[in-house]
């Protein structure tokens, strides 16, 4: 076991509301009506459509294919007929539409043929390519494909497995560890073996009793030592950085990745997906959801990739006054605006939101400075230079003070006496950045593209001007052979290729000409031989006639 546990940095501690949910086991997938299946699974990368409308799929059958460095597979997540490929609304806070697969499902739920797939016969890069084409991306929201994050299996000594579940109000995790820990830990050993970690660490948070006891049954039945390690409750202690930090000691500098210091992380969920794909060949179609909030039966489901929300709240029975659904924790998550966006890998957590549990916020007053932002931040930024850049639109003030090293977890606006939404105003100049940068990146494709046109019109050109030179040259033989003395067309040749080509041009046309004028008159004489015939033949057929 490791010696001690570290702090990081910052943090709350909001009301957790764990209990409203941990309690009921996981209830199986239930099909829905029709799932809509969206293409883009995340941020990073849309997958390339493969299937047709009216075409039969079967369970795990592949309906996108990544393309990318990012990308990373989609598939059907029940049997049925592809009704239509089209935009739908995706769950993102710009509710903005994606191109998706809706299926009709026909109530069979028939899997494609699948089995186990023995990733130690393999080289290693197959192992990768098997878990990208069988969609196994990280499963605590941020959805980053895991053979990406599996490196290249050198340089990492400790992995690390995120079951904190640090967020109020979700428990997906915390269910999974207590039902299906054995499994999680497969996943673990097979992350273990392609990653090349010598030491394994799990860490938990401390208001997951069952859990810790459900993983340290399971880790003790295991030949290699897996460390399941309780951490300290304070949000946002899942987060990649900050758990490293506690069960490590390793601080991530700003803009570096684990990975640099020889550790890497990965969620309990990942590792279970991970799990089912090597030893079942099952790939990503479902993941457990956890419905809660203000609802008469709070609990987690089982769920279909590509279910519409409208199709899961009645599981959990909305109550009275719900004015409102969140997609994700009340720290990190999303507004819903529309409730036919589907589920996808990413999706942890349904809200139902009312005035008595999330009171509507209070007014944005100015900001008074008082640093409590900058107290709070686990990576140690300051919220309030970042806030005033942002809003003013100086994305380049706000890059120097690292904005992109945030991420993303609330405590900021948690803790913000103005009640300013600053996760809002970080989230508004990260998409700005990128924009600008996609324009950039479209300016200098542009540009090359150009130069590039530029530059084979030269290279055609002076391709022309070789072969006229090569003419030139053939033709200067030809007349130094067949001009007479003192042609002025061959001293013309010898100074100018041009003068060369017109000089024979000349030649070819006095030899054309003096062909047709010898034919001509080759003709006449025949016309007038066969007129004197004629003529002599006459005379002699009248002498006959007279006599």
């Amino acid at each position: 076991m490791i010696a001690r546990l570290f702090n990081f940095r910052g943090g709350v501690k909001p009301d957790s509301h764990k209990n409203e949910s941990a309690t009921t086991p996981i209830l199986p997938v239930v099909l829905p009506p029709r799932l809509v299946i969206p293409l883009r699974q995340s941020a990073r990368s849309a997958a390339r459509c493969v299937v047709e409308v009216g075409q039969k799929v079967r369970k795990g059958e592949r309906i996108g294919e990544g393309e990318g460095f990012l990308g990373t597979a989609v598939h059907a997540s029940t049997s049925g007929t592809v009704a239509e490929i089209a935009p739908h609304p995706m769950a993102h806070a710009s509710g903005l539409d994606t191109l998706s697969v809706v299926i009709e499902p026909d109530g069979v739920d028939e899997w494609i043929e699948h089995g186990p797939f023995d990733h130690r016969s393999v080289p290693r890069d197959a192992a990768l390519k098997y878990l990208r084409d069988q969609g196994i991306v990280g499963m605590g929201g941020a959805t980053f494909p895991t053979h990406v994050k599996l490196g290249s299996g050198r340089g990492i000594d400790t992995l690390v497995i995120n079951g904190a579940e640090c967020e109020p109000w979700i428990t997906c995790d915390d269910r999974l560890m207590r039902e299906r820990a054995a499994e999680i830990l497969s996943g673990v050993a097979i992350l273990r073996e392609l990653i090349g970690a010598a030491r394994v660490l799990v860490g938990i948070e401390d208001n997951k009793p069952e859990a810790i006891t459900a993983m340290r049954d399971s880790a003790a039945k295991l030949s290699e030592p897996i460390e399941i390690v309780p951490v300290p409750t304070l949000y946002p202690a899942g987060g990649e950085k900050q758990l490293i930090r506690v069960l490590t000691g390793i601080e991530i500098a700003q803009g570096k990745l684990g990975i640099e210091f020889g550790v890497q992380c990965f969620n309990v969920g990942t590792a279970y997906a991970v799990h089912r794909a090597i030893r079942h060949g099952e790939p990503l179609v479902s993941r457990v959801v956890t419905l809660t909030g203000n609802v008469e039966r709070p609990g987690n489901h089982e769920v279909l990739i590509g279910t519409p929300v409208d199709a899961l709240l009645p599981l959990a029975g909305p109550k009275p006054g719900t004015d409102r659904y969140l997609m994700g924790g009340p720290m990190m998550g999303i507004a819903l605006g529309d409730l036919s966006v589907p589920a996808t890998k990413g999706s942890n957590c349904i809200i139902a939101a009312s005035p008595a549990l999330f009171p509507p916020p209070p007014p944005e007053l100015p900001c008074i400075r008082c640093g409590s932002c900058a107290r709070a931040c686990p990576a140690s930024l300051q919220p309030f230079e970042l806030y005033w850049f942002s809003r003013a639109k100086n994305f380049g003030k706000a890059q120097e003070y690292h904005l992109f090293d945030c991420i993303e977890c609330g405590c900021c606006a948690f803790v913000c006496p103005s009640h300013i939404p600053l996760v809002d105003y970080f989230r508004f100049s990260k998409s700005e950045i990128w924009a600008r940068e996609r324009e950039v990146t479209a300016a200098d494709q542009a540009r090359d593209r150009f130069e590039f046109r530029n530059f084979r019109q030269e290279r055609e050109k002076e391709e022309k001007a070789a072969r006229l030179a090569a003419k030139a040259a053939e033709t200067r033989a030809k007349l130094s052979d067949t001009a007479e003395s003192g042609d002025t067309a061959t001293a013309a040749a010898d100074e100018d290729p041009k003068k060369a080509l017109i000089a024979a041009a000349l030649a070819r046309a006095k030899q054309q000409k003096a062909a047709i004028a010898e034919s001509t008159a080759q003709a006449s004489g025949d016309v007038s031989a066969t007129s004197d015939a004629r003529r002599d033949k006459a005379k002699l057929e009248g002498s006959d006639a007279t006599s």
